[in-house]
């Protein structure tokens, strides 16, 4: 029941920034746990932060931790990532997706709605 389109994405020098936005449309999203996840060629998709329906707790995979922020502004329907000190091994596609329910899980099958994702490239 919620829609969800990520943008911001692109080819970024290792060190850089990028600030990746998912916008969500649906009366459910400002009840959802939200999160981004990330997946590689040849690899599984993987958790990489989520956001409470509140907006007031968050955590993050240890690979990412320290780096990336996660942020939602319910007034608006959007969540962003913001990435900092990106690593080449930070390259993949990244998707946000929502929770039926509020609190954060880190687990992709908990997840019932997806975005088509955007591409980051971090090149060294």
């Amino acid at each position: 029941q919620v829609q969800l389109a990520e943008s911001g994405g692109g080819l970024v020098q290792a060190g850089g920034s990028l600030r990746l936005s998912c916008a969500a449309s649906g009366r459910t999203f400002s009840g959802s746990a939200m999160g981004w996840f990330r997946q590689a060629p040849g690899k599984e998709r993987e958790f990489v932060a989520v956001v409470s329906w509140s907006g007031l707790s968050s955590n993050y995979a240890d690979s990412v931790k320290g780096r990336f922020t996660i942020s939602r502004d319910n007034a608006t329907d959007t969540i962003y990532l913001q990435m900092n000190s990106l690593k080449p091994e930070d390259t993949a596609v990244y998707y946000c997706a929502a929770r039926e329910f509020g609190f954060p899980s880190t687990r992709v099958n908990e997840y019932i709605d997806w975005g088509q994702g955007t591409q980051v490239t971090v090149s060294s």
